[in-house]
C-alpha cells in the first residue's frame, strides 16, 4: 500500500513539474493554489485521482495557449494529501498556510467527510474553494458555506426538478424512499412547497418493510433517492408488494440502472416494476457542446466513454478554468489599482483580495466542457434530464432548467401504465343531493291546487256570509290564511339554491321558516280556541280569552328572536362516500345543503317546548268533547281536525329530523304530510254543502223532526213535573238540578213557573245550542 501511495505521489509531482516547466516558455506570473487529494473516499480513490490528473494537466496546457490576460498567470498546484481524515486534513492545511506562500484558492473535491469541515473554515483563512465533485445537501446553507463553489450541480437542481414535476401533475401527497442523510434537503423543499409527505422509507433498514409502510399509508407517488446499488432491491420489493402499475408512479432522483446487483427477482420482473419510472439526472457530458477553446484530443476520451470517471475528469477540467479565470480577473484588478491608484505604494489587504475573488467567482460565465458554466447564489446552473423507462428503452421525455426554473415536458413521448398519470390519492368527486325537477314540479302542482282551493273557500267565506260558520267571527279567515301559508312553504322548500345568490338563498331560508311556522300557528290557534270554547260550554267552565292572540304572539316572539340573534344560513352536510362502479379509484362524496343556524337545536327545543304541551292539551280537549253524550253540531269534525293536526305535526317534525341526509325524500314526505293535513282540515271544517232536497223530501224531514221533538217534549214534561214538585216544596224562584255528581242551584226572581220549560231545556243539554 505504501508503494502505491509513493507511486501515486510521484505521478502527481510529475504533473506538477510538467505544469511548472511551461513557465520557461514565456513570462507568466505564478499563482500558488492548494490542491487537496484524493478527490473521493470511494473504494479506490487513487484510481479516481489518476483519472482526474490528465484532465487537470490538459487544462493547464490549454490555459498556456490563451492570450493575455488569462495566459499571463500560471496556477502552481501545491499537493495536500488529506487521507480522507478531518484531523489530518486540518493539520495539513494549517501547515501549508503557515509555511507559505500566501494562497488565494483551494482546489479539489476533497473527501465528503472532510468537505463540510474545510468549507466551514474557509472564511477564517480568507480562502475560496473550487471543487469538481457534487456537494452534498448538507452544504446547501450559503451562509456557512458561501466560499465553496463546485462545477458539478448539486442535489438542489435534482430536488427542484422533482418539485416542478410534482407541481405539474398536481401531486401533493407523496412518499420518499432514501437514505436519511440524502433526503434532508428534499424533505425541506417538499415542506416548503406545501407538499404532504405521508411516509418515508429508509434504505438503511429492511427495504421491503419500509415499502410495506408506504403501501399501508396508500402512498402512490414515490420519490426514490438512491444510487445503482439499491435500484434492483427496491424494484424487486415493489414487484413483490405489487407497488407498480396504473396506480403508482416512481420518480427516481439520480442516475441508476438495473441488473447490477442480485435481488432475488428476474430481469423481467424488474423491468415490469420499473416500467413508467421517471429518472432525474444531470445532463451528461456527451450532450454538451464542445467549446472552441478546447483541443479536440481533450474530448476524445470523455465522449467515447460515458462513465463516472470520465464525467469527473470533465468537471475537473472546467474547475481549473473557473479558478484560472477568477484568479486572472482579480490579479488584473489588483495590478490596475496598484498602478493607477493614488496610494500606489499601499498593497491591498488579504481580506480585500478575498472579497474580490468571491465576486469574480459569483460572476463566472463561460462555455465549458460540461456546458455553459455560471452560478446563482453559489449554485451552478444546469439542465436536468427527465428520462422515462419504457420497457427496455429509456426515453428522454423532458428537461428542467435551473436558470429559468422552467420544466419542459414532451407529453407526446410519455407513456404511463394507465390511461393517464397516476393519482396521488383516490379521486373524491363531490355530488350534491338535490330535489329532482320532476319531483318538485309534481309536488308543487299539488300544493298549487291546494292553495287555489283554499283561496276559493276564503273568497266565498269573505264575500258570501251564508258560507260562514255560525259564531265563528273572523276565525275562518285566520284558519284559511294559516293553511295558505303552510302550503306556500312547499313552493319555497324545493327550489335549487345552486342557481341563486347567497343573499337570495338566505332570504328563502327565512321565508320558508316564517311561512311554515306562522301558518301552523294560525291553524292550531284557531282550532284550539274553538275546542276550548266548546269544552267550556259543555263542562260549564270559563271560556278562554284571546287564545289566538296569545299563541300567535308567542310564536312571533320566538321567531323574531331567532331571526335576529341566530339567522338561518345555508350549511353543507357531508354524507357517506361511495365507490364509482366504473372506476374503483374514484370516490363519490355525497353532500347536501339545508337551512340551519349555529344553535339550531336550542331554538327547535324552545319552539317544541311550548307547542308540544299545547298540542297535547288540544288532544285532551278533543277527547273530552267526543265523550259527551249529546255532542254539538260540528264538534266531530273539530275533534278529528285536532287529532289530525297533532298527528301530522309530530310526524312532520320526525320526518324532517330523520331524513336530513336525503333532501329529495325529506321534501316529498314533508310536503305530503303538509298537504294531507291541509286537505283533511278543509274536509272536516268546510264540508261540501249538499244541494237542497225537493219539496216532498223536505216535508218528510219536517215530519220526522216534529216526531222527534214530540218525543223530546214528552221527556221534558216528565222532568218538568218532577221539578214542579220540587218548586212546590221550595222557593218558586229557586231550582235545583243534578248534573252528574254536582248539584246546580238556579234562581229566577220574577220568572213565572210557565217560563221554566225553556230554561230546563238548556239545563238538561246546553251543548245543543252550539
Amino acid at each position: 500500500m505504501d508503494h502505491r501511495k509513493l507511486l501515486h505521489l510521484f505521478r502527481l509531482l510529475l504533473v506538477y513539474w510538467q505544469a511548472s516547466s511551461l513557465v520557461l516558455c514565456g513570462v507568466r506570473h505564478p499563482v500558488p493554489v492548494l490542491w487537496m487529494v484524493p478527490v473521493s473516499s470511494g473504494p479506490d480513490p487513487e484510481n479516481m485521482t489518476d483519472a482526474v490528473a490528465p484532465a487537470v494537466r490538459q487544462a493547464l496546457k490549454d490555459l498556456q495557449r490563451r492570450p493575455p490576460p488569462l495566459g499571463n498567470y500560471e496556477l502552481q498546484l501545491q499537493l495536500l494529501y488529506s487521507q480522507c481524515d478531518a484531523a489530518t486534513s486540518l493539520k495539513a492545511l494549517f501547515d501549508a498556510l503557515w509555511a507559505g506562500p500566501r494562497y488565494m484558492l483551494l482546489f479539489g473535491g476533497v473527501c465528503p467527510s472532510v468537505t463540510s469541515l474545510i468549507a466551514r473554515a474557509l472564511p477564517a483563512f480568507h480562502l475560496v474553494q473550487v471543487s469538481f465533485v457534487s456537494p452534498s445537501s448538507s452544504l446547501s446553507n450559503r451562509k456557512w458555506y458561501g466560499n465553496l463553489f463546485s462545477t458539478v450541480p448539486s442535489d438542489w437542481a435534482l430536488n427542484r426538478a422533482a418539485i416542478k414535476l410534482l407541481q405539474h401533475y398536481k401531486w401533493t401527497r407523496v412518499g420518499v424512499m432514501a437514505l436519511p442523510e440524502r433526503s434532508k434537503d428534499l424533505m425541506r423543499w417538499l415542506l416548503k412547497e406545501n407538499l404532504q409527505v405521508v411516509s418515508t422509507g429508509s434504505l438503511a433498514e429492511d427495504i421491503c418493510s419500509s415499502m410495506k409502510k408506504l403501501k399501508e399509508n396508500d402512498v402512490r407517488i414515490i420519490i426514490g433517492y438512491f444510487e445503482e446499488d439499491f435500484a434492483d432491491e427496491v424494484f424487486c420489493c415493489a414487484y413483490r408488494l405489487n407497488m407498480f402499475g396504473a396506480q403508482y408512479q416512481w420518480i427516481v432522483v439520480g442516475g441508476w440502472s438495473l441488473g447490477r446487483r442480485a435481488s432475488g427477482c428476474t430481469s423481467d420482473s424488474l423491468l415490469t416494476a420499473s416500467n413508467g419510472t421517471i429518472r432525474l439526472q444531470i445532463r451528461h457530458v456527451r450532450n454538451m457542446k464542445i467549446p472552441e477553446d478546447v483541443q479536440e484530443d481533450t474530448l476524445r476520451r470523455p465522449i467515447q466513454e460515458d462513465s463516472q470517471l470520465t464525467r469527473l475528469a470533465a468537471f475537473a477540467y472546467d474547475a481549473v478554468w473557473v479558478a484560472a479565470k477568477a484568479v486572472s480577473q482579480v490579479m488584473e484588478m489588483v495590478k490596475h489599482r496598484e498602478k493607477y491608484h493614488s496610494q500606489r505604494s499601499t498593497s491591498l489587504a488579504q481580506e480585500e483580495i478575498h472579497r474580490m475573488l468571491l465576486e469574480a467567482l459569483k460572476h463566472t460565465n463561460f462555455e465549458g466542457l460540461t456546458g455553459k458554466l455560471f452560478y446563482r447564489n453559489g449554485e451552478r446552473m444546469a439542465t436536468v434530464e427527465l428520462i422515462q423507462h419504457q420497457g427496455c428503452d429509456s426515453v428522454m421525455v423532458g428537461d428542467f432548467s435551473t436558470w429559468t426554473q422552467q420544466l419542459d415536458l414532451r407529453t407526446q413521448l410519455l407513456r404511463f401504465n394507465g390511461p393517464g398519470p397516476a393519482r396521488d390519492r383516490p379521486v373524491m368527486l363531490l355530488q350534491q343531493l338535490r330535489v329532482p325537477l320532476r319531483v318538485y314540479m309534481v309536488v308543487s302542482s299539488a300544493a298549487a291546487l291546494a292553495i287555489i282551493l283554499t283561496v276559493t273557500i276564503l273568497f266565498l267565506t269573505t264575500v258570501n256570509h251564508k258560507y260562514r260558520r255560525p259564531r265563528s267571527g273572523s276565525q275562518d279567515e285566520l284558519l284559511l290564511l294559516g293553511l295558505l301559508l303552510s302550503s306556500s312553504s312547499i313552493l319555497v322548500s324545493g327550489l335549487d339554491e345552486a342557481s341563486l345568490s347567497s343573499w337570495t338563498s338566505e332570504l328563502l331560508c327565512s321565508i320558508r321558516m316564517w311561512t311554515l311556522w306562522v301558518g301552523h300557528t294560525l291553524t292550531f290557534a284557531v282550532i284550539f280556541t274553538r275546542m276550548w270554547m266548546l269544552y267550556s260550554i259543555c263542562t260549564h267552565q270559563h271560556q278562554a280569552g284571546r287564545v289566538v292572540l296569545w299563541v300567535v304572539l308567542s310564536d312571533l316572539c320566538v321567531l323574531t328572536s331567532w331571526q335576529l340573534l341566530d339567522p338561518l344560513r345555508w350549511v353543507v352536510l357531508q354524507h357517506g362516500s361511495q365507490t364509482d362502479p366504473t372506476d374503483p379509484d374514484i370516490l363519490v362524496q355525497l353532500f347536501s345543503e339545508q337551512c340551519s343556524s349555529a344553535n339550531m337545536e336550542l331554538w327547535l327545543t324552545a319552539v317544541f317546548g311550548y307547542k308540544g304541551p299545547l298540542l297535547v292539551l288540544g288532544c285532551y280537549l278533543a277527547w273530552s268533547i267526543s265523550a259527551v253524550s249529546h255532542p254539538a253540531e260540528g264538534s266531530k269534525g273539530l275533534t278529528l281536525t285536532m287529532f289530525t293536526l297533532t298527528a301530522f305535526s309530530v310526524s312532520g317534525a320526525t320526518v324532517s329530523l330523520l331524513t336530513s341526509h336525503n333532501p329529495s325524500l325529506q321534501f316529498c314526505l314533508s310536503s305530503v304530510l303538509i298537504l294531507f293535513c291541509h286537505v283533511s282540515t278543509l274536509s272536516f271544517l268546510f264540508p261540501i254543502q249538499t244541494p237542497q232536497p225537493a219539496e216532498e223530501d223536505h216535508e218528510e224531514e219536517e215530519q220526522l223532526e216534529v216526531e222527534e221533538w214530540k218525543s223530546r217534549a214528552a221527556q221534558l214534561d216528565v222532568e218538568i213535573q218532577t221539578l214542579m214538585s220540587q218548586l212546590s216544596e221550595s222557593d218558586p224562584q229557586t231550582l235545583l238540578h243534578n248534573s252528574g255528581n254536582k248539584t246546580h242551584r238556579f234562581e229566577f226572581p220574577g220568572l213565572p213557573v210557565e217560563g221554566l220549560q225553556s230554561v230546563l231545556c238548556f239545563i238538561s243539554n246546553p251543548c245543543m245550542l252550539w
